[in-house]
């Protein structure tokens, strides 16, 4: 099991960024592909972005694309999510996730392990 903790939610005016991170511990992070879901009030959770265990390969769901950057750090051992040109429809909890796997999956399901999640509110 990997321990997850996010960081980096706020608020934010429509056009502005944030960057999100998501700090690892308890086993080899290099093991881990990562993900990044969200979660606003009376949805269902959904994918984001996801990179795989080496780093060379990403996804985005469309809404993101070009938008949001998702990248890791082997040595400080954590995944970040750089948000740029946000709108108020990206208002959510983000979650970070762990999947033991050489690549992501943007189905929830697939992965092990969860931070708690940060808020990221953006207002209009």
């Amino acid at each position: 099991q990997v321990q997850l903790a996010e960081s980096g939610g706020g608020l934010v005016q429509a056009g502005g960024s944030l960057r999100l991170s998501c700090r690892a511990s308890g086993r080899p992070f290099s093991n881990y592909a990562m993900g990044w879901f969200r979660q606003a009030p009376g949805k269902e959770r959904e994918f984001v972005a996801g990179i795989s265990w080496s780093g060379r390969n990403t996804d985005y769901t469309d809404a993101v694309k070009d938008r949001f950057t998702i990248s890791r750090d082997y040595i400080k051992n954590t995944v970040s999510l750089q948000m740029d040109n946000l709108k108020p429809e990206d208002t959510a909890v983000y979650y970070c996730a762990a999947r033991r796997s050489i690549g992501s999956d943007s189905t929830y399901r697939q992965y092990e392990d969860w931070g708690q999640g940060t808020q990221v509110t953006v207002s209009s």
